[in-house]
């Protein structure tokens, strides 16, 4: 079986993510790497979506991108502005289809489906594939999304929604998530922060459903794509191995909070291209020790008062757009954190540090 200087176990996000950066920068062009993706093509299954505080490599592959964006609980709604850090929606299509044309290019990169079909005892693994134990004290963020068009226009697409607590919560945290990429198509999100024990909360076409016709008021719609699934808010049984890394959400590259990932991984292949050299001397690459503290206590909090999560979300964004914007994208300075931690209920926190 033929041997690889480099494997990148999983073709998604992240195994993609760092094959484009490395080729791009020409750290292939002496090496070989296989890809181990079980997919037979490649074609939109996802939309990955965060704020822009950092360029990156997919600009191109961006639906659209938002400056304003607001917030509600039952009876309020807070608009803000982002001008600085622009919201932005990637398609994964897109970024799909450039990746592999680019990868196309180099005569060094295989694709295979099983890791069986190569040798890889002497190869550098990147393992994108998490390691996840079902637990019931666990909590997901899980979600079920709809792209709508609608017969006439009826969305403003130069704001989006980024949670609408005006909904069922059910003893959870239950928001909705409208991104309108032009006036009458729409991406409409229902996302859930729970443990995953209660399978009503699955019926997620009759919560979309009830949603635009009654929240929204549309009436008359067609359902042109749709996608499900499950952010586990919790880091993944790492296991150390030698000549290993792990990559995405199975190197701990999902804040926990927020379950942001995106932006995450392009910093993490930046950093081992950067190290690709010495790659097995390298340190560990990790979301900050600060961020790992506060979304530990915070995910106490909302396990133990999922009702008052509303309102926390609520007035988290009662402080400077640009502010929590860096916290939740891991770039906010520790005055800029206790500007936010200032607006959050004092009491349930500082219990949650004692749980």
């Amino acid at each position: 079986m033929r041997e690889f200087d480099y494997i990148i176990l999983g073709g998604g996000c992240a195994g993609l993510s760092l094959a484009y950066e490395l080729e791009i920068h020409e750290k292939l062009k002496n090496k070989s790497l296989a890809i181990i993706e079980p997919r037979v093509d490649y074609k939109k299954d996802k939309t990955w979506s965060f704020w822009k505080i950092i360029p990156h490599n997919f600009d191109d592959c961006v639906k659209k991108s938002w400056e304003n964006f607001s917030v509600n609980i039952p009876g309020k709604t807070n608009y803000l502005v982002c001008k600085d850090y622009p919201y932005q929606s990637i398609d994964s299509g897109l970024f799909y289809k450039k990746i592999n044309n680019k990868l196309k290019e180099n005569k060094n990169i295989y694709f295979f489906k099983d890791i069986n079909e190569i040798d890889k005892k002497n190869s550098f693994v990147f393992n994108s594939i998490p390691n996840i134990k079902k637990n019931h004290l666990n909590i997901w963020q899980h979600f079920c999304g709809v792209e709508i068009e609608t017969q006439n226009n009826f969305f403003d697409s130069e704001i989006f929604n980024l949670m609408d607590f005006d909904c069922e919560q059910r003893e959870s945290v239950h928001f909705f998530y409208t991104l309108p990429y032009s006036k009458n198509k729409a991406l409409v999100e229902t996302t859930w922060l729970s443990k995953m024990n209660d399978n009503t909360q699955k019926d997620y076409d009759n919560q979309i459903k009830n949603y635009i016709e009654n929240n929204l008021k549309i009436k008359n719609y067609k359902i042109t794509y749709k996608e499900e699934g499950a952010i586990p808010l919790f880091y993944p049984l790492i296991k150390k191995e030698k000549n290993m890394i792990n990559i995405g959400t199975a190197g701990g590259m999902t804040r926990l909070s927020t379950g942001y990932t995106f932006l995450n991984i392009q910093e993490h292949s930046m950093y081992i291209r950067r190290n690709i050299e010495n790659i097995v001397n390298s340190k560990n690459y990790e979301i900050s020790k600060k961020y790992q503290f506060l979304d530990e206590i915070f995910l106490r909090v909302l396990d133990n008062h999922p009702e008052k999560m509303p309102n926390i979300f609520f007035k988290m964004f009662k402080t400077s757009p640009k502010t929590v914007i860096k916290f939740l994208s891991n770039k906010s300075s520790l005055l800029e954190d206790l500007s936010i931690i200032f607006k959050m209920p004092k009491w349930l926190f500082i219990k949650a540090l004692f749980y």
